[in-house]
């Protein structure tokens, strides 16, 4: 309810329609784009003069005044709504029934004997707002980053790490262990619970291991949608590693090949007659030394030392990669068609979640914090013994364009219908072995403070996996 302040009104309205606007001293809220509220309409058609003084009595009386007042009224009223909407809201959870059968059947007629709520409501259920999600058809959806912004002054909940020992060729139970869980705590304790899982790699579910998803009752659903593609992650960064794979093969064809005046005219073109450095190309100057920014102002040896980077071909670290288990691309050879004018080399490929990019993607905080990251990657060094990064190639602003949308945690559920974030998976034998920073920080805002961000950790601390506890403690640490 809203009182007219007397201010708008005691030096301006006439005496009759003061009086006939205070005869309803409190006035109901009005809404944005609404009519003009119903005591100011009885205050316009009060006059004791004729008709056409009706017309201008805005003008002459001051009624002007209210309206304004009126119209600030309902901004202010339209911006606490906007406000109280982009708050923490309390979760609305609605759980999917289980029907346990005696015998339990296999795990995929489990999954595909439940069906999954659309993933839009199960958003709106635990406080996601629709511009923060990017559905990907009905049962899954990319979360955007714009929830921590949202949600910055809201208390994280408790981060609990189910961890594993003595690990076996088929997993130890790690995500079964986290799943039902969640669902113990979100769907019969009542308590806000997430699970943070990393996505599988199709090495292993193609391979005698199988799917990650869980198992018996305690599963992400589907089953399929879980293990296979997913949202396109690991197809992302299978495209930006090999993408710098092919610039590093590239870059050593054209210095073998090309004089520095060439190379030079290459990497710095001549557009409309301007010949202008890029920010990237000002990040590597200033590495080697040079505060020029005027492209012919570089001396001849300058230039030179600009254009090559001078890779050694036997210290090259950075391998292709495939997201499946092909033992006969372990080691390759790379350069044997006559175009390639004999610069043949030894090279390999690794399995895609080994990439040093899926790393990145799993402890990055934010998209510029990721670019920063892979511009810093050591792809090889050169034959002066410097190590060569990804930003020397030129190639850093391309990898965070390939990698925009893969930063996003990707939402599903379980069994019954508890939320789930699942997001980068790099292996624990290689890497940290944890899902993403980032959905973990973004499940620990939506849960409250009260409630519980669930994730399974690599295998802890064993002796196939020496720097696994190095990584939960990096992921913990990151997280919180």
């Amino acid at each position: 309810m809203y009182r007219v302040p007397q201010t708008y009104l005691a030096h301006k309205l006439p005496p009759q329609t003061l009086k006939q606007c205070w005869r309803t001293k409190h006035v109901p809220n009005s809404q944005p784009g609404e009519a003009t509220p119903p005591a100011l309409q009885r205050c316009s058609t009060v006059s004791e003069n004729a008709d056409d003084d009706i017309i201008d009595l805005s003008s002459r009386s001051g009624l002007g005044y209210l309206t304004a007042a009126y119209r600030a009224q309902n901004v202010v009223h339209s911006c606490s709504r906007w406000i109280q909407e982009h708050q923490y809201r309390p979760w609305r959870l609605h759980n999917l029934k289980l029907q346990p059968l005696n015998p339990v059947p296999n795990d995929i007629e489990i999954s595909r004997a439940q069906t999954p709520k659309p993933v839009d409501r199960l958003a709106e259920e635990i406080g996601l707002l629709p511009e923060e999600l990017e559905a990907y058809g009905r049962n899954k959806a990319k979360v955007r980053l714009s929830l921590l912004d949202r949600l910055h002054s809201q208390p994280d909940g408790k981060y609990v790490l189910v961890a594993g020992i003595t690990p076996t060729p088929l997993g130890e139970g790690k995500s079964t262990v986290t799943i039902g869980l969640v669902q113990a705590l979100s769907a019969h304790l009542k308590l806000n619970s997430f699970a943070c899982l990393r996505q599988p790699s199709q090495g292993p579910t193609f391979g005698v291991k199988g799917g990650a998803a869980g198992g018996g009752y305690a599963q992400v659903i589907p089953m399929e949608e879980f293990n296979l593609h997913l949202t396109g992650d690991i197809h992302a960064i299978t495209a930006a590693n090999n993408l710098v794979a092919a610039a590093i093969d590239a870059r050593m064809l054209h210095e073998a090949t090309q004089s520095d005046k060439a190379l030079f005219n290459r990497l710095v073109p001549s557009l409309n007659g301007v010949r202008k450095f890029s920010p990237i190309q000002i990040s590597r100057l200033q590495r080697l030394g040079i505060s020029k920014t005027d492209p012919a102002s570089l001396t001849p040896q300058e230039v030179s030392s600009f254009v090559r980077l001078d890779l050694d071909p036997s210290k090259i670290t950075w391998h292709r990669v495939v997201d499946t288990n092909d033992r006969f691309l372990r080691k390759i050879t790379v350069g044997q068609a006559s175009t390639e004018k004999g610069q043949i080399r030894e090279t390999g490929f690794d399995i895609a979640v080994a990439s040093e990019i899926m790393a990145i993607l799993a402890l990055a905080d934010s998209l510029m914090d990721m670019k920063n990251r892979l511009a810093r990657m050591v792809v090889g060094t050169s034959r002066s013994g410097e190590p060569i990064t990804a930003e020397d190639l030129g190639v850093s602003g391309a990898l965070a364009v390939l990698m925009k949308d893969a930063i996003k945690p990707t939402l599903m559920q379980t069994l019954e219908g508890t939320p789930v974030f699942v997001h980068a998976g790099p292996f624990a034998n290689i890497a940290h072995g944890n899902s993403s920073v980032l959905a973990d920080k973004l499940a620990l805002k939506l849960v409250g403070r009260d409630g519980y961000v669930d994730m399974p950790g690599t295998r802890s601390p064993s002796f196939s996996s020496p720097g696994s506890c190095i990584g939960q403690e990096r992921q913990v640490g990151a997280s919180l």
